[in-house]
């Protein structure tokens, strides 16, 4: 009893509902309102597919300085063995004045004088280890331990463990620079929110001093500590904790030091106003007001995403493959079918865009 025009007719239902466009639409839309949403709270995420990459996420690295730190240094005192501590901090500024490291500007800040640049005709930055220059014909060392024990300068045993800049001229040590850090204001939540957030392990990475790097670790609950690295170091580190551990890995930082692994990194992250420029630009997410709370809002909102996204596709399968079986039984009519098609994409959309609202009320 078959009659072509029904066939027919069910063949065009058919075809109607079985169009994807549901799917195609709500679920890239679904991660653009993730950006979006993201972006409101001051980061900048340079793919669609790093959101997906946001939810597997098992352990974050974090850098110290500038990044659990505000990076803010002030110099808090100045020891001098042989010369008047104004001159001796005098050599410290004119061999830091062209450093953009925060140490570095906290020691020309503290150097309340100009600086004459034509006394200085050799400069040169030791990664990790601190600078070499030549001023007013006298050959300046300053930066940690390493530096000068690289060139053969000792440092009385007493004050080796501060967290201090060490000094040296014409290969004698002359005296250090006392700086102090502080710790940002919402770090210590930030860790205890990432371990609710399904983070199992947190690491710090720097290049600080032991009693420093533990100060600050355990202050705000970090799960462990590596310090006294240099930037291949922190690099090795890093590499060794993914393999180790052999899951989804994130790393937090803002120098340039840190470039190499925020590059090499499963995903990474970058403070964008303290954060250089080769920071930024290897970091596949940019913190643009340098608060590491927009990491745990952005993780919240992947979260949000990835199952809305399940929601859609849960939801517009049911739906099509429910109209689909009806269709060809000729029970619904083209209405029926239309809003299978774009009825179900419109519901899809809405659906989506409840991302943009996630923790809309959190400042």
């Amino acid at each position: 009893d078959a009659i072509f025009s029904d066939w027919f007719e069910r063949a065009l239902i058919f075809l109607v509902i079985s169009c994807p466009c549901a799917l195609v639409v709500s679920v890239p839309l679904s991660f653009f309102s993730a950006i979006g949403a993201i972006s409101k709270r001051g980061v900048l995420v340079k793919g669609a597919n790093y959101i997906e990459k946001l939810t597997e996420i098992k352990n974050i690295v974090f850098d110290k300085t500038g990044t659990l730190t505000y990076g803010v240094f002030e110099v808090t005192d100045i020891q001098s063995k042989k010369l008047p501590k104004d001159e001796l901090l005098k050599y410290a500024a004119y061999a830091e004045s062209f450093s953009t490291h925060p140490i570095g500007v906290s020691i020309v800040k503290a150097f309340t004088e100009t600086i004459d640049s034509k006394l200085i005709t050799k400069h040169e930055e030791l990664s990790g280890l601190g600078i070499k220059a030549t001023i007013n014909e006298k050959e300046i060392l300053i930066g940690n331990k390493k530096l000068l024990s690289k060139f053969n300068i000792q440092i009385d045993e007493n004050e080796e463990k501060l967290s201090a800049v060490f000094i040296s001229i014409d290969n004698e040590y002359v005296g250090y620079i006392v700086i102090n850090d502080i710790i940002k204001t919402e770090a210590k939540e930030v860790i205890n929110e990432l371990k609710t957030l399904g983070i199992y392990k947190t690491y710090m990475l720097t290049g600080d001093k032991k009693e420093v790097a533990f100060d600050v670790g355990n202050k705000l609950g970090i799960d462990e500590i590596k310090y006294e690295l240099l930037p291949h170091e922190k690099l090795a580190n890093f590499e060794q904790i993914k393999k180790e551990t052999n899951m989804v890995t994130a790393f937090v930082g803002d120098g340039i030091n840190d470039a190499p692994t925020l590059a090499n990194a499963d995903i990474s992250f970058a403070m964008g106003g303290v954060g250089s420029d080769l920071a930024i630009k290897s970091a596949d997410i940019i913190l643009l007001n340098d608060n590491i709370q927009a990491i745990v809002d952005a993780i919240k909102i992947a979260k949000k995403t990835k199952t809305i996204v399940y929601q859609n596709i849960v939801f517009i399968m049911l739906v099509k493959v429910g109209f689909l079986l009806l269709g060809a039984d000729g029970l619904i009519s083209m209405k029926e079918a239309i809003f299978a098609d774009v009825g179900v994409a419109l519901l899809a959309i809405f659906n989506s865009m409840r991302i943009l609202n996630t923790i809309k009320d959190k400042k």
